[in-house]
């Protein structure tokens, strides 16, 4: 399984090591303001910071592993699992604590209109997850050579799956068992699906030196 990848990664830039632990730092440091948001009740903080129930999180950290579970499957069923790209442990770590938290901040945080009402906040829900799906390089390359555009059957299967995923961590922030929109539930549920992508990738190989 092909690592669910920051926006922005392509070619070399996230082989960088210096660039991947800036990164995973960024990720780490807005996640201590968040959550100094959160402890304070802080008005005009960052989108999200809310408390929410363990319930709340369970269920959102459940359903990624399902679609996570259903992208594995797929793959083996479609013949592509040997598509799949070899990851460093330093990326892994990366997509583990830092890609959650800069990603759900900026799509399930910011890129969403929830002040206009259901149908506004649905539109706008389903215009960001194509976004989010088609932003990350499955259907696409740009590195040295530079872009490339990349209609493959894995690149499809693969932005599908990160569409699905998308809409999941949206809804587990607008659910009804989250009513006060904590994007707690995001973070955890998108942090498991990449640590579940990661420990596929060490058990079958496909993990690629420290960095």
């Amino acid at each position: 399984m092909r690592n669910d990848q920051s926006i922005l990664m392509n070619g070399d830039l996230l082989q960088n090591p210096f660039i991947l632990m800036c990164l995973t730092a960024a990720g780490i440091y807005l996640a201590k303001i968040w959550n100094d948001d959160r402890k304070a009740h802080r008005a005009g903080g960052l989108p999200g910071a809310t408390t929410t129930t363990g319930l709340a999180v369970w269920i959102a950290v459940l359903g990624s592993l399902v679609i996570l579970g259903g992208e594995t499957l797929g793959e083996t069923a479609l013949g592509i699992t040997d598509q799949q790209s070899k990851i460093t442990w330093l990326f892994a770590a990366y997509s583990i604590l830092g890609a959650p938290i800069i990603e759900e901040l900026m799509f399930r945080g910011f890129l969403v209109v929830d002040t206009r009402g259901k149908q506004t906040l649905w539109t706008s829900i389903f215009i960001a997850s194509v976004a989010f799906a088609v932003i990350h390089p499955f259907l696409w390359s740009w590195n040295d050579s530079g872009f490339e555009i990349t209609l493959t059957g894995k690149g499809w299967f693969s932005t599908l799956a990160l569409f699905l995923s998308s809409l999941w961590w949206y809804l587990a922030r607008f659910a009804k068992w989250n009513p006060s929109h904590s994007l707690l539930p995001c973070f955890a549920a998108h942090a498991a699906k990449n640590l579940g992508v990661v420990l596929v990738k060490a058990g079958t190989g496909y993990m690629d030196g420290f960095w």
